[in-house]
């Protein structure tokens, strides 16, 4: 089953914070580890420096590129809705219905 374009952007969405997350740990381990100041330690901690710079960077245009998709996403919506009100009224009804009908189940 082919995914959605909402599936997409969640998916996006969960790796930008999965990222951040990333990124803000080796931050703690690099500020746990700022005494340390043997060469390969050193080198280690220069080269880890540069790949979160570049991670940052990649990160803000890929939450950018996430904020322009869902932006798209929500014009392409309503201009269906106005172009059609009534299929997207049916629509709408239709998903109420199913939603009414399994709360009333339990």
């Amino acid at each position: 089953m082919p995914k959605t374009r909402q599936d997409t952007l969640a998916d996006k969405d969960k790796l930008v914070a999965d990222l951040q997350r990333v990124i803000a740990d080796a931050e703690e381990l690099m500020q746990a580890t700022a005494n340390q100041t043997e060469g390969k330690v050193a080198e280690l901690r220069d080269r880890i420096n540069e790949n979160l710079r570049e991670a940052r960077h990649r990160l803000a245009d890929a939450e950018a590129a996430i904020r322009e998709k869902t932006r798209e996403v929500a014009r392409a919506t309503d201009d269906y809705v106005h172009e059609h009100p009534w299929s997207a009224i049916g629509a709408a009804a239709g998903v109420g219905l199913v939603i009414g009908l399994l709360i009333g189940r339990r």
